[in-house]
């Protein structure tokens, strides 16, 4: 399965919705493009979508069975997105909402890092 998520004017998800890999295969490539026109015909070509990888947290890619790190190739948008999430065009990364005013960002993971104490 591969995922996308619909983010709005203000940059913010507002859902994220599963799409099957047979629809972004080309010749046997994934296209993401393929899977943002496949969005747009069902919620309207008005739309806004961006494939985000079920797998990647903070950077890091994790294989599924069993959260070992994996192949750090398939990491990307830094973070599977949420609603509520944040799409940041020039990181290219999807942000957590921040939890609260103590947390600061961490502009390698595109996270949320506690406080110290």
């Amino acid at each position: 399965m591969a995922y996308f998520a619909k983010i709005n004017s203000d940059n913010i998800v507002e859902k994220v919705i599963k799409v099957s890999n047979d629809i972004l295969l080309e010749n046997g490539v994934e296209y993401e493009q393929k899977g943002v026109d496949f969005c747009k015909s069902i919620f309207g070509q008005d739309t806004n979508w961006k494939q985000t990888s079920y797998n990647t947290y903070k950077g890091k890619y994790y294989n599924n069975s069993d959260y070992t790190l994996g192949d750090q190739s398939k990491a990307f948008r830094k973070n599977y997105a949420g609603n509520n999430y944040s799409y940041d065009q020039q990181r290219d990364a999807f942000i957590p909402p921040k939890p609260s005013d103590s947390h600061t960002f961490n502009e390698e993971t595109c996270s949320w890092d506690e406080p110290s104490i």
